[in-house]
Formats: structure tokens, C-alpha cells, sequence
């Protein structure tokens, strides 16, 4: 009884072990497979690749200056930053409402990406220029079953409307709402937690072009960020610059009437004329001392905007890149090979029946 459990299990492990030899020679059997497989794959990959447009890239990092804050407490949170702790509000940098870490969702905002519709671009081996809006809805290369596929669905859609030349945040058409996510995806900026370092990166079809948008993503960013900074002290600006106009008026206008009385009063030397001479005067001198006081308010509000419009470092500048960015074709058809390699030899030993040892199964 003991003899026949033995020779049964001794079966049972025959059956349940893996035959590499077997599993070898099944493979060799079919390699006439391979041949026909493989170039057909590495043929197709080379169509696709080939089908995929040239991109480029270019990146631009900033390093924003961050408001509030003595040389100690920046030293603190410099330190903490260190370990991924950001310290700015409880430092008592309550000042910086847009920190850093924001502006990666500031240029996502329906407003900002809008914004570069308009920029004036133009590609190197072209003398015409494009509004960036324009070039990106009629100058991009596309993959041929993706023309194939949109003239498709094309025929069966609605019409399309005439594209609109005013941009409204509020209501896009859907050709601005398309153009949108091309943007989305060619624009990107991220900002490193511990540094701060604001990292922009555009890709795009042309090299100038890259660069070109690069630059004035950039800018635009800075821009905004420094209407933010100042809006305040802007506004204070520009009320201390009409009540600076009111006061100059209302003081030249005392002046006047003080020179124009001393002038024709000055044989007159009755109390009455006296008492008026004294009264213009001291209204001209009190109208004086308000535009001395407004002056002075004026200039400190205008000190105020500069010390409120932050500095950027440009850790690194806008560049035209001399290498293109991808497609990897030649990674792509080793892909597609070694996929079509390993979808031949699962066949082959699902057909030989090799797969069941492989995956324990009896």
C-alpha cells in the first residue's frame, strides 16, 4: 500500500515539474514563428515612431523672494525647510498669501493659461509669426490616424463654429477649450518644497518656439505675481497721488489769492484790509503745510511699491534647444519587439500545452 502511495506521488511530481528541455525544443520547433513575427512587429513600431512628431523642450527655474521675515527666522525655516517642514506662517510671514507652492495652480487658472493665447510666436525656418492661440490650433504636426480619426468623427459631429477672436475666461468655445489642454500639457511648472526653486518647463514642436514661451511664461508668472505683491501698496499709491493733486491745487489756488490781494492792497492800510491780508496768508500757509504733509506721504507710499515688488534669481535662463527632446524611436521598437517576443512565446507554450507546470496547475 505504502509502494503504490510512493509511486503515486513520485507521478504526481513528475507531472507537476517544469521541463526545460521540453519547454526548449517546443521553442525551437516554432522559431519559424519568430521569423514571421518579429518583423512584422519591429515593422509596425517603425511606422508608429516614425508617424510621431519631433518635440523639444526647454526649462527655466526662479527663485522668488519671500516677504516678512528677519535674517533669524528665515534662518529657522530655511533649516526646517530642510526636512520638508514649511515654517512661513507660523514665522509670522502672514504677509505671503501666494506662497510658492501655489503658483503651480496659478498657471493651471483659466485666466493665466488665456493669457498666452496672444503671445507672438514664430518658428526658425519661417519669416511669418503666429499669436500662440493660432499656432497651436493650425501649425501642429499630428500622427496620421489621428487626422484620420478626427476627419472620421468630423463627419458625423455637428458643425463647427467659426472660432472667435475674443477670448472670454468666463465662456470658452470649444476650440479654445481644446487649445486649453494643449497648453495644459505643454506648460508645466512645478516648485520644489524645500527650496522653493520654481521650475517651468515647456515642450513644443519647434526649438524657438520652446524657448520663445519658455521665456515668456516666465515673465508673464513674474508679472502676476508682482501686481499680487504690490496690489495693495498700489492702491495706496494712487489714493496718496489724488489727494498729492487735490492738495497742489487747493495750495496754489491759496497762493494766488494771496498774491493777488498783497498786490492790489498794498497802499491800503486800513484793519480791514490788514485782518484779510492775514487771513489769505494764513489759509495760503496752511494750505502749504497739507502739500508738504501729502508730499511726503506720496513718496513713502511710493517707497513702499518698491519694497513691496519682489525679486526673482534666474537660476536658470530660457535656451533653444539643440537636440530634440523625443520621440525615443529606437527605445519604442525594442519595446514593441520585446512585447511581440514575449506574446509569441506565451502562444507557443499555451499550444504545447507548457503553461500548466509553469503556473502549478495539474
Amino acid at each position: 500500500m505504502e509502494e503504490i502511495n510512493n509511486n503515486k506521488e513520485y507521478i504526481e511530481e513528475e507531472e507537476s515539474s517544469i521541463d526545460f528541455g521540453k519547454i526548449f525544443q517546443d521553442l525551437l520547433k516554432h522559431k519559424t514563428l519568430y521569423y514571421k513575427v518579429l518583423p512584422v512587429a519591429f515593422l509596425l513600431a517603425a511606422i508608429y515612431a516614425i508617424s510621431l512628431p519631433n518635440y523639444y523642450s526647454c526649462t527655466v527655474k526662479l527663485s522668488p523672494e519671500l516677504s516678512g521675515g528677519s535674517s533669524s527666522k528665515s534662518g529657522l525655516a530655511s533649516l526646517a525647510s530642510s526636512f520638508g517642514v514649511n515654517l512661513g506662517s507660523a514665522l509670522g510671514n502672514s504677509t505671503e498669501a501666494l506662497f510658492p507652492t501655489l503658483y503651480p495652480d496659478l498657471m493651471n487658472s483659466v485666466d493665466f493659461k488665456t493669457s498666452l493665447f496672444s503671445i507672438p510666436v514664430k518658428r526658425e525656418d519661417d519669416q511669418k509669426s503666429f499669436t500662440y492661440y493660432d499656432y497651436l490650433m493650425n501649425e501642429q504636426k499630428a500622427p496620421w490616424w489621428s487626422q484620420a480619426t478626427k476627419a472620421f468623427f468630423g463627419l458625423f459631429g455637428d458643425k463647427e463654429q467659426e472660432p472667435s477672436a475674443k477670448v472670454n475666461p468666463f465662456k470658452l468655445t470649444k476650440e479654445q477649450a481644446d487649445i486649453m489642454k494643449a497648453i495644459d500639457k505643454n506648460v508645466v511648472c512645478d516648485v520644489d518644497k524645500k527650496t522653493m526653486v520654481i521650475t517651468i518647463n515647456v515642450t513644443d514642436q519647434d526649438a524657438l518656439i520652446c524657448a520663445t514661451m519658455a521665456d515668456s511664461v516666465k515673465t508673464r508668472l513674474q508679472k502676476f505675481i508682482t501686481d499680487y505683491r504690490t496690489s495693495k501698496a498700489r492702491v495706496d499709491l494712487e489714493y496718496n497721488q489724488k489727494l498729492f493733486g487735490e492738495a497742489k491745487a487747493k495750495y496754489e489756488q491759496a497762493r494766488d489769492r494771496y498774491a493777488a490781494w498783497a498786490d492790489s492792497h498794498r497802499a491800503v492800510t486800513s484793519q480791514s484790509a490788514q485782518t484779510k491780508e492775514a487771513d489769505l496768508q494764513n489759509e495760503m500757509q496752511m494750505q502749504q503745510q497739507i502739500y508738504q504733509q501729502v508730499v511726503a506721504q506720496l513718496q513713502q507710499a511710493e517707497m513702499r511699491v518698491q519694497q513691496e515688488t519682489p525679486a526673482f534669481t534666474t537660476l536658470q535662463s530660457a535656451t533653444v534647444p539643440v537636440r530634440k527632446t523625443g520621440p525615443k524611436r529606437a527605445q519604442m521598437c525594442l519595446i514593441f519587439l520585446f512585447l511581440a517576443f514575449l506574446g509569441t512565446t506565451g502562444w507557443i507554450l499555451y499550444k504545447e500545452d507548457d503553461l500548466k507546470p509553469l503556473l502549478g496547475l495539474s
